[in-house]
């Protein structure tokens, strides 16, 4: 049933995702993701033997031909504003990298929605979930005095241990909702978008980050090729591909920010994408082994986030997959994806298929995230990516008979009969599914007129960073000359955090504004630090 007063085709219990933020390799902005997508790059650096000495990758190793001097690297991996965040030094030094860029992007995605912590009206919640900690066995645990001095608690549980992931980013940003550690391998970050959406339909939060970090260490460096593992021989992914011969792993951290979506178009939020339904489920023991996948259970996960998200399965026009580009892995999934679609239609060929991991390598915990952000950019953007590596299917995924066709070049995605749909899935070793039935945003509900001057604010802790700020607002809006300035000032003054140092701009018109960041001596340009502790307003 449709919920009062929503568009047609949207229900009450369906979720807007609000805000997004991510880093991945290649990719440091939503804005650069979809340029590397959209332009079919592929983000894995080739290193040479300098580079990987510099690394301490020893020689024996590189003369190795089995050696794969690859990776899908985090260029900024040590990188930390901890001063920020009131870090001191050492606090900073025995966290976890995974910890320190999975709080920073979690404020970076809470910002994107256009809301504050303090000013949203109700609880906020977070689900995340990091992949394996090794910062702590090859960084600190071989310090013996900085063992000694930070005690071993300190160390093992709170700076490191993925217990505390999401219950700091509650910590640090003063979120009173529920805050949940999910731990499911390569399907976490799924799993935590699954579990943030139940969590605001039953009303245990309004607003949810969910996501996943995974940070691969030692970093820079490439990897030893075994055929008995699921790496790739040449460093690059091939999902799907008839010549794919395993995966690459990388680094990166990706946060989505959900909210019922009655309440998202009631506050008038800017809806990147609607989650139509989402399940979870394992594979159980009906598989040849623990770390074996199962058609079955994937199948099940699949046809249950259709019939909960109750839409046409012909209008589903993309399937992000799994897709790690394993001979065995791709075949079981495409089976999978096969029968679950059976249950629905006999149609072929109607749907398109591809996996992020051919741009940026498999993000382990992080996955899941990176390909639903994909997904919702290609929506708004109206084109689905190429999924890269592609020259012929892998038989044994019976495309030829399904009802999918590997995207192996940037493709229009229209939506003349119908709003956009697709679906996600994450499969994480051990056997839990997940999967996620998206579909584009309603049409925004244009702003009404505004006064000619607008008033746009801007706040930092230090006088550096306002630099830094401003710099990124005038190259916003020097890419975005349609925007409404009305709604840049409301969303700069209500939905970012006042800090001491600020500047405000006088402007009539995103081109004025460009002009006024670029060259403040024109006067239409007020900067100053506000005094400690703020002071009261009164009329006389």
């Amino acid at each position: 049933m449709s919920g009062e007063g929503l568009p047609a085709g949207y229900t009450d219990t369906d979720i807007a995702v609000v805000g997004m933020a991510l880093r991945v390799p290649g990719a440091r902005s939503l804005d650069s993701y979809w340029r590397n997508l959209h332009d079919g790059i592929e983000s894995v650096t080739q290193f040479d033997d300098d580079e990987l000495r510099a690394e301490g990758v020893a020689d024996t190793l590189l003369n190795d031909p089995q050696y794969v001097k690859s990776s899908a690297i985090l260029s900024d991996m040590e990188m930390f504003d901890a001063g920020f965040f009131g870090f001191n030094p050492l606090e900073a030094s025995i966290m976890d990298p995974q910890h320190r860029h999975f709080l920073e992007v979690s404020w970076e995605a809470l910002e994107h929605t256009g809301h504050t912590a303090s000013g949203f009206p109700g609880s906020i919640g977070v689900f995340g979930g990091s992949g394996h900690n090794a910062y702590m066995p090859y960084n600190l645990f071989t310090n013996p005095d900085l063992m000694e001095s930070s005690g071993y608690f300190l160390v093992r549980h709170t700076g490191n241990d993925k217990d505390f992931l999401s219950t700091r980013v509650s910590y640090q940003l003063d979120l009173k909702g529920p805050s949940i550690n999910v731990q499911t391998a390569c399907s976490t970050s799924l799993v935590a978008i699954h579990m943030a959406s139940q969590s605001l339909l039953s009303g245990e939060c309004d607003m949810a980050l969910a996501g996943g970090v995974t940070i691969e260490l030692p970093h820079r460096q490439g990897y030893l090729y075994k055929d008995t593992e699921i790496l790739s021989p040449d460093g690059h992914c091939r999902p799907f591909d008839a010549d794919s011969g395993g995966t690459i792993f990388g680094s990166g951290v990706g946060i989505v920010v959900l909210r019922r979506l009655v309440d998202a178009l009631e506050d008038s939020d800017y809806i990147h994408a609607v989650i139509k339904g989402s399940a979870v489920n394992n594979d159980g023991s009906g598989k040849v082994g623990y770390l074996a996948p199962s058609i079955d259970g994937q199948a099940q996960v699949i046809a249950e986030a259709l019939a909960i998200a109750d839409v046409d399965v012909e209008t589903i026009g993309y399937v992000e997959a799994q897709g790690t580009g394993t001979p065995v892995g791709d075949p079981l999934e495409a089976v999978a994806l096969t029968n679950a679609y059976r249950q629905f239609t006999d149609k072929t060929g109607f749907c398109r298929i591809g996996s992020v991991k051919s741009n940026i390598g498999h993000l382990d915990t992080a996955a899941g995230v990176a390909g639903f952000i994909k997904v919702a950019l290609a929506m708004q953007h109206g084109q689905i990516p190429p999924s890269l590596n592609f020259k012929r299917p892998n038989p044994a995924c019976h495309f030829d008979t399904s009802p999918f066709v590997v995207n192996d070049q940037l493709s229009p995605w229209p939506n003349e009969d119908h709003p956009r749909r697709a679906g996600i899935s994450a499969l994480g070793v051990g056997g839990t599914n997940a999967h996620v039935i998206l579909q584009e945003a309603p049409a925004p509900v244009p702003s009404s007129a505004s006064r000619a001057w607008q008033l746009l604010p801007l706040s930092a802790k230090s006088s550096s960073t306002l630099q830094r700020t401003t710099a990124n607002l005038t190259d916003y809006l020097t890419g975005r000359p349609d925007l409404d300035l009305s709604d840049v000032g409301y969303t700069l003054q209500v939905g970012r955090s006042a800090m001491p140092h600020r500047s405000i701009v006088v402007a009539k018109s995103v081109a004025d504004a460009v002009g006024a960041l670029e060259d403040p001596e024109a006067g239409h340009v007020f900067s100053g630090e506000a005094p400690p502790n703020g002071r009261s307003v009164a009329f006389m």
